[in-house]
């Protein structure tokens, strides 16, 4: 009888290529799908908890107040001063009698011309002294004397003007007739909301206040330069003067 041959194990499953040659199937990778979606979850929930907290605690680090604001805007209104230099005056004399305040101020004057910056944004146009900038507030002169108009834009911070002297007008999308602002009055505009608003040519000055979160403003502050003006030495000094307060007041402990 012949001799049984013991059966050969069959052979690993091959691909033929378009040469011809021949070569093992390659087995499949696991997904990294799962992976990749518990990471993105796991960091999207880190970040809720994290901006939940700093909403939380962003109210400590304010140093304004804006009822006190407005009742001493009011008061200095309410004087008839002969020129808006001299309620630029008693404003900041105002403020650099609270201590609490008076550390986080810029130190150099408004009569400083290169202090005076333009501001370009939503379509309007005005020129701005920087009285305080930090991470969670700031606080400006702000206006022109010739008039604007335009967007207010939608920020993660309320913002008070307080009319100074002028007007400003404004409205919501669903206003029908104009919000009208006079000296001594103050345009809260709140966060997450968004008007149009003008100073008619006569002019208006305003001291602005602003709580909330600071640098996701600025990009509406800027844009501006990038698609229309290509102002950028204005650019840079806003950067400048921005950041130099800032970075002042992070010094001594001001968030």
């Amino acid at each position: 009888m012949p001799a049984h041959k013991p059966r050969a194990s069959p052979a690993p499953a091959t691909r033929t290529s378009s040469v011809g040659l021949r070569r093992p199937v390659a087995s499949r990778a696991p997904s990294r799908w799962p992976r990749t979606l518990a990471v993105l979850a796991s960091f999207f929930v880190l970040a809720a908890i994290g901006i939940r907290w700093l909403e939380s605690i962003k109210a400590q680090h304010y140093v304004f107040d804006p009822v006190k604001l407005h009742a001493l805007t009011q008061s200095v209104v309410a004087k008839n001063h002969s020129s808006t230099e001299a309620i630029f005056d008693e404003i900041l004399d105002a403020l650099r009698n609270d201590d609490k305040i008076a550390r986080t101020l810029n130190t150099r004057d408004f009569r400083v011309k290169e202090e005076w910056m333009f501001n370009n944004a939503g379509g309007a146009m005005g020129s701005m002294y920087i009285l305080h900038a930090s991470i969670t507030e700031y606080l400006i002169f702000f206006g022109t004397p010739i008039g604007t108009e335009g967007h207010t834009g939608r920020h993660t911070a309320d913002d008070y003007f307080h009319i100074l002297t002028g007007e400003q007008r404004a409205f919501s999308a669903h206003g029908i007739y104009p919000e009208i602002y006079l000296p001594g009055s103050q345009h809260h505009l709140r966060r997450g909301e968004v008007k149009q608003y003008m100073m008619p040519e006569s002019g208006c000055w305003a001291l602005e206040l602003a709580q909330g979160w600071i640098p996701p403003m600025l990009p509406f502050g800027l844009a501006d330069v990038l698609s229309s003006t290509l102002d950028f030495p204005t650019f840079i000094q806003t950067a400048w003067i921005t950041g130099r307060e800032m970075i002042g007041n992070l010094a001594i402990g001001k968030f």
